[in-house]
């Protein structure tokens, strides 16, 4: 083992609190990912971990020693990309994490083209929406509808979609469709409650340029976007969702529009990666299909 890869078992064990994770992930036993940085130390006299049965942490040295690992294995990935042909082919493996309809309804449907342009390239692939911490979890970016907080990841936007309230054709038959925003709170929602804060959301309408929110009750409460929209197939009440993921259900009258005079903000949609100098070749290719995918998804 050289120095370069001794310098990438040391960041992932850091990055990852385990020495088992780190060699999971890099795909050499536990044993390796010991000796390498028993050897390490030795090299460079001094202790760079501190190992508890529950956890581990760098000391003073390792984090100096970390910081540094960083740039200059990210100087390398940059500088073989420039020589040789992984800018052009990038390869290796992928970890990406999706939002579930936005996954399902979008970017999985279209990635037989991405693998097209980029055969080499291996996706590991999750759906959530819930917090994902990139550099603990070994993901390499994340997509994610909403306004974004900030986490100290890079976002790039890649569309703004206009949104809709709706409602089952079986929901109006049984309790009538709502004629005015004052008598929402008459009526039921799906409750969302956001799987990063833990908060029900209300929902929320544009009336005049101005956003008025209103607390509409629920029986049912989600945190999954799938299940959001099945459980308003179901006749569980209303709820708000980008158009893209409910344009079938009310061009087939499945789905009704609520009040359409007054719709909910566009939500914008954002790729988040970590913060580095020197984004890698596999994830820069990603972001960039993703930009021309969504281009035109409004």
């Amino acid at each position: 083992m050289d120095r370069f890869d001794t310098m990438r078992v040391f960041t992932r064990i850091v990055d990852l609190g385990s020495f088992s994770r780190a060699g999971d992930e890099l795909g050499i036993p536990r044993a390796t990912v010991s000796h390498a940085l028993r050897q390490l130390e030795a090299r460079l006299g001094t202790q760079l971990l501190i190992r508890t049965t529950r956890s581990v942490r760098t000391t003073p040295d390792g984090q100096a020693y970390y910081t540094r690992c960083q740039r200059l294995l990210a100087d390398l990935e940059e500088t073989e990309s420039v020589f040789s042909h992984v800018a052009a082919q990038p390869r290796g493996s992928l970890r990406i994490d999706l939002s579930g309809p936005l996954g399902t309804a979008v970017i999985v449907p279209a990635l037989a083209d991405f693998r097209a342009r980029y055969p080499l390239l291996e996706l590991d692939i999750g759906a959530s929406d819930r917090y994902v911490d990139l550099v603990h979890e070994g993901v390499d970016c994340v997509v994610r509808g909403g306004e974004q907080a900030d986490s100290g990841l890079i976002a790039r936007r890649l569309a703004v979609l206009s949104q809709v309230t709706c409602v089952s054709a079986g929901y109006v038959e049984q309790h009538g469709m709502p004629q005015a925003l004052d008598e929402l709170t008459a009526h039921q929602a799906v409750v969302w409650r956001s799987p990063t804060s833990g908060r029900a959301q209300p929902l929320d309408f544009t009336v005049g340029g101005e956003l008025r929110i209103i607390d509409v009750p629920g029986a049912v409460t989600v945190n999954s976007g799938d299940i959001y929209a099945a459980s308003c197939r179901a006749g569980f009440g209303m709820i708000q969702l980008p158009r893209y993921n409910v344009a079938a259900d009310l061009a087939a009258g499945r789905l009704l529009e609520v009040l359409p005079q007054y719709p909910p903000p566009p939500m914008p949609v954002s790729v988040m990666y970590p913060a580095q100098r020197q984004l890698s070749p596999r994830v820069r290719v990603f972001v960039d299909w993703l930009v021309e995918l969504m281009a035109d998804l409004r």
